[in-house]
């Protein structure tokens, strides 16, 4: 299955240059946030694949107006052909926003999460704007990840997490893939990324009481 990624900025070859082509063997298609709803309304008519998305922190926007045609998995778990999809939008609170969370208040939504995530007995992907703090953040409070996402990982080992937030053009600890000590693959999506996935990439792990150590983890 190949999986669309996009964040942060339009990919001008998608869009500028678009062809039919470009988007013949995309299956899905999953927005890590601070793209024009335009944008992602263009890809979803234009191809055959769903558009899932998460709001990133320059999203005020969606209030309004979201994306016509495309799916909103902020705090929501989407299934797609087996595959459990969870979505955490939002980056570290620097201003007044939407969009915008403190640590606290993002460990607040993990409580909540704990229900969801419990009663899919996981997830195989986990789709956020900002990075786990640590794993492709910057040092600065606007793009710094947010630190409870690591013990949300090392507790349901999803096989991957996809992020925006952090661009190629920052430099610094920009990197398009690596891994979390947990062993879940972490991918910046900045502009456009193509996923070639199989089923073998997505091995199910036993999770007992998965519930229970999220909210024990989440405690407030």
């Amino acid at each position: 299955m190949k999986i669309l990624l996009l964040a942060d900025e339009p990919s001008r070859y998608l869009w500028d240059y678009y062809s039919p082509e470009k988007l013949r063997d995309i299956e899905l298609i999953i927005s890590c946030g601070d793209l024009p709803a335009a944008y992602l309304e263009f890809l979803v008519t234009m191809g055959h694949a769903p558009v899932l998305y998460v709001p990133g922190n320059h999203d005020d926007a969606y209030v309004q107006k979201p994306p016509e045609g495309c799916e909103c998995i902020d705090e929501t778990m989407f299934v797609y052909k087996g595959l459990r999809i969870f979505g955490l939008g939002g980056s570290m609170q620097y201003k007044p926003g939407t969009y915008m969370y403190t640590e606290k208040a993002m460990r607040q939504r993990l409580r909540k999460a704990a229900w969801t995530l419990g009663k899919f007995g996981g997830m195989d992907i986990l789709v956020t704007h900002a990075p786990a703090k640590g794993h492709g953040d910057l040092e600065d409070l606007p793009h710094q990840g947010f630190a409870c996402f690591n013990p949300l990982l090392e507790i349901c080992r999803p096989a991957m997490m996809i992020h925006g937030h952090v661009h190629a053009s920052y430099g610094g600890n920009y990197q398009r893939e690596q891994k979390h000590p947990c062993g879940t693959r972490i991918i910046n999506a900045f502009e456009r990324y193509v996923l070639d996935v199989s089923e073998a990439d997505f091995p199910r792990h036993e999770m007992p009481h998965l519930r229970r150590r999220l909210l024990g983890e989440f405690l407030l």
